[in-house]
């Protein structure tokens, strides 16, 4: 057979020995996880948006209470965004949430509520790519569907020795061409779940555990132990370091702290948060005698910020502040992460709301 982009130039005896070694080693044992246990699609659906940027142990619990309370793509659709989002809050990158239940309103009114199984259909909807359709195509329906994921990328990538790295065209090319010509059509979900069991448990960004990898003998990095060459480490953005002050206005008869809600336009739309100001830009703090609690810290991306707590003298609203409202500390609706920090922080001084 002449090698075409989807047939790449590898012995066909090689491909179907490495799948088995791959889906025999994935069977023998993995790890116990909750989205493992069922094929149904939009359970599958929603462990694959959870766990993009995520890592699974955090992933856990939150998919375990989501299913619960959101059962199906019909409850999911039905639900108040500021519920979905509250069952969402701490798992960061809300965007993705608020795409799932949009998706979810397409899955009901376009397909009777379940998930369908064509990728046409799938990457129609908000917030599934190529990846994400995929793993739904290979786990929920069985279809020999590739994927191409970080840890997915590594382990292809030293198998066979790729050149060219991550943010190359080329080189993400030929990794979907490889994802593409070795998934069996016969075992694709174990297949697939076994390269990302194998990339997040063995085949890691260092001191990969070669020895106990199934693969081992047919990858080209381990072979002239090179393997922590192959992907080359992506430059990382320089990290941008920003401070910020966070103002808790409090009531003492009740505890409500004063807080806005972002706008549409706003990153994290809909969340509530206390002000959250740069300090040339306050006309509060400890500029009028405001207490400093300390400081948290919250990352995103390449973005470190230092946020300072201040809790303001007396029960009004800080100036500058905008609309907002006084709210209890755990009303139900979703809250920023920096808000939800510097809520703890004061709640480990409870002295100093009394």
């Amino acid at each position: 057979m002449k090698p075409t982009p989807s047939n790449p130039p590898a012995a066909p005896e090689r491909g179907r020995a490495l799948a088995g070694a791959l889906v025999r080693w994935f069977r023998a044992g993995h790890r116990d996880l909750p989205w493992r246990k069922t094929r149904e699609p939009y359970r599958v659906w929603i462990s694959e948006i959870m766990l993009q940027q995520t890592r699974v142990e955090v992933v856990v619990p939150y998919y375990e209470r989501f299913v619960v309370r959101f059962p199906t793509a019909h409850a999911l659709a039905a639900a108040p965004l500021d519920d979905v989002l509250a069952a969402w809050a701490g798992l960061g990158y809300y965007r993705r949430a608020r795409q799932l239940q949009a998706a979810a309103a397409l899955v009901v009114r376009d397909h009777g509520g379940v998930l369908p199984a064509d990728e046409t259909a799938l990457r129609a909807l908000p917030g599934i790519g190529r990846y994400t359709a995929g793993a739904i195509r290979s786990i929920a329906f069985g279809q020999a569907a590739p994927i191409v994921d970080g840890n997915v990328a590594r382990v292809l990538s030293r198998l066979f020795a790729l050149p060219g790295g991550p943010g190359e065209a080329a080189w993400e090319k030929r990794l979907w061409t490889l994802a593409a010509a070795l998934v069996p059509a016969a075992n694709p979900s174990a297949f697939n779940q076994g390269l990302m069991e194998l990339g997040a448990t063995v085949c890691t960004p260092r001191s990969p555990g070669c020895d106990s990898c199934p693969l081992a003998r047919f990858c080209k990095a381990h072979a002239t132990g090179r393997e922590e060459a192959y992907p080359p480490a992506k430059q990382r953005a320089k990290v941008e370091r920003i401070e910020r002050w966070v103002l808790l206005a409090v009531r003492p008869r009740d505890g409500a702290v004063w807080m806005r809600r972002r706008g549409a336009d706003e990153h994290n739309a809909g969340q509530w948060e206390a002000p959250l100001v740069a300090p040339a830009d306050a006309d509060t703090g400890p500029r009028v005698g405001a207490r400093e609690l300390g400081t948290v810290r919250h990352a995103i991306l390449a973005t470190d910020f230092r946020v300072r707590v201040f809790l303001l003298p007396g029960a009004r609203a800080p100036g500058g502040a905008g609309p907002g409202r006084w709210r209890a500390p755990d009303a139900e609706g979703p809250v920023t992460t920096i808000t939800r920090k510097a809520l703890a922080l004061l709640a480990s001084q409870p002295a100093l709301t009394r």
